[in-house]
């Protein structure tokens, strides 16, 4: 536990074995977002979460689903933005023998692993169109198609969704589905860049010194008046 100075205030006290997908915070902003959060985990509704980069989207969608009544079911994380075009089909929905060449045996997607539990798609605004239709079908009738397959699959996944893209001008440049982002958009969740956190900025910062505290040989941590301007002043591109 560590000490935040500020001066003749009152110290803000700050633990460092918090978990690492802890979301850290007190400003009335993140308590508005955990308590919305807290009710759209007790539905089944897809979410949307949206917001720049590194704003901690996936620790939001890990929330969403611990608190859910699939938190006991896979949560499995997709980063879209990083799926060949050429291997996004099998690896979200898989495939079966001989779809193509070089698949000498049946193989689960991501689709299946978090049968019954929750799919996070992150950066959703990255899949190729025609892995849109797919998924749109799957939201649609909750069925899945293994490349080369003859029959659908049904799965109980929930789909969680985030992107750093304001999608509804990917729509209207035809690179995002707009069936799909109405299906996505069902509820839409807005996570706020750092810069409007208030003093979440300070125990966020206080929390990252603190688990170096011991490699950098300090015994005692204090953020002086200046040093706090300073950090609530910053615009923070790029978030956490």
């Amino acid at each position: 536990m560590t000490t935040l100075c500020q001066g003749n205030a009152n110290p803000i006290r700050v633990d460092a074995t918090l978990p690492p997908d802890a979301i850290l915070g007190h400003s009335q902003v993140l308590r508005q977002l955990l308590d919305e959060l807290a009710v759209l985990a007790q539905t089944e509704l897809p979410v949307l979460l949206l917001g720049e980069t590194g704003v901690g989207k996936e620790l939001f969608a890990q929330r969403l689903h611990h608190q859910s009544r699939r938190c006991h079911r896979p949560l499995v994380q997709v980063n879209c933005a990083a799926l060949p075009e050429a291997l996004a089909e099998s690896e979200l929905f898989g495939h079966v023998k001989g779809a193509f060449s070089g698949a000498s045996h049946d193989r689960a997607g991501r689709f299946d692993v978090a049968n019954g539990g929750t799919l996070f798609l992150d950066e959703v605004g990255e899949l190729p169109l025609n892995i849109q239709a797919k998924l749109l079908r799957t939201l649609q009738n909750g069925e899945i198609q293994r490349l080369g397959a003859d029959r659908p699959l049904h799965v109980d996944v929930r789909i969680i969704a985030a992107t750093n893209r304001h999608l509804p001008d990917r729509v209207r440049d035809g690179l995002f589905r707009a069936d799909l982002y109405h299906r996505l958009s069902v509820y839409p969740v807005a996570i706020p860049p750092l810069r409007e956190r208030g003093d979440d900025i300070l125990l966020l910062a206080e929390h990252f010194v603190e688990l170096n505290r011991a490699r950098l040989g300090l015994r005692g941590l204090c953020l002086p008046p200046a040093a706090r301007q300073a950090l609530l002043g910053y615009a923070w591109p790029g978030n956490v």
